[in-house]
């Protein structure tokens, strides 16, 4: 359940640990790179945005919020979502190791950080990892944690604040959530809308407009959304016939997958691919 938060201010193989940091940029928004960050997806590692400048939209687990200077997003490892961004939007998007020992928030996190100090802070802290990621000297790794675990700690602090306020989660927004997830865990089998709403118990109509109403997007545009990405990706990051993400992602053919990929995106995915 996604929470939006409002403040006023060993044994453990640490070398494969502390490689799948990674702290980047987020990229202005582009024609080209748009399905990037609208798009429906999941990391599995936990993520951490940090928006210092812009606005736009982000839907996290089938919900929708507005985002602005200094808000901070944490997303848990496989959460399903995306952002747009309305014009140019500025920030940093840390990733966290999946397997750490960093003690992160179990469930979608959204703050609004109005004090400068608190602004301050989240930078610096943020600065400290990605400066350590640049380098490596002597005692690099437990550095890495060593920073990171300031910042989780950080993060903590500010979410046992006295003046938080939870987001009310209504019935349209439990759904949409519920329905997000399944899609994320089951994308790949070929499932239709029919047999997802059948899951949950209730009508493809009944599933279709809870989803509007939380995100402003059709259970139907939600499903494809999250695999198209996933082609996208998998077309641009890999060499592998078409036929095998066709199969993959729960296509009953090729010729299914290009239509149907064609229809989202506007192109084949060997056209897609050439582009890259």
């Amino acid at each position: 359940m996604m929470q939006i938060f409002s403040t006023s201010r060993p044994d453990i193989n640490l070398t494969l640990r502390t490689k799948r940091f990674r702290v980047e940029q987020l990229p202005r928004l582009t024609p080209e790179t748009r399905w990037r960050t609208e798009a429906m997806r999941s990391y599995a590692q936990p993520l951490l945005l940090w928006f210092t400048r812009g606005q736009g939209r982000i839907t996290i687990a089938g919900v929708t919020h507005g985002f602005g200077p200094h808000h901070a997003v944490f997303l848990p490892s496989g959460t399903m979502h995306g952002y747009e961004m309305l014009g140019q939007v500025f920030g940093t998007a840390v990733f966290f190791p999946r397997d750490s020992s960093l003690t992160l928030p179990e469930s979608p996190v959204h703050f609004r950080f109005r004090e400068v100090h608190q602004q301050a802070e989240l930078t610096l802290l943020i600065d400290n990892l990605a400066r350590e990621l640049g380098r490596e000297l002597p005692g690099h790794d437990q550095a890495l944690m060593a920073h990171a675990g300031l910042l989780s700690v950080w993060l903590q602090r500010e979410m046992t604040q006295d003046n938080l306020q939870e987001l009310e989660h209504d019935a349209a927004r439990r759904l949409a959530a519920a329905f997000t997830a399944m899609v994320e865990r089951d994308y790949r089998s070929g499932r239709t809308i029919q047999d997802y709403a059948a899951h949950l118990g209730v009508t493809p109509t009944h599933l279709t407009r809870s989803c509007n109403i939380a995100c402003g997007r059709s259970a139907s545009v939600i499903l494809a959304d999250r695999i198209h990405f996933e082609a996208r990706r998998l077309l641009g990051e890999t060499r592998r016939p078409v036929k095998d993400i066709a199969q993959e992602l729960g296509f009953s053919s090729p010729a299914y997958f290009t239509r149907a990929f064609q229809k989202h995106t506007g192109q084949t995915p060997s056209g897609f691919r050439g582009q890259i």
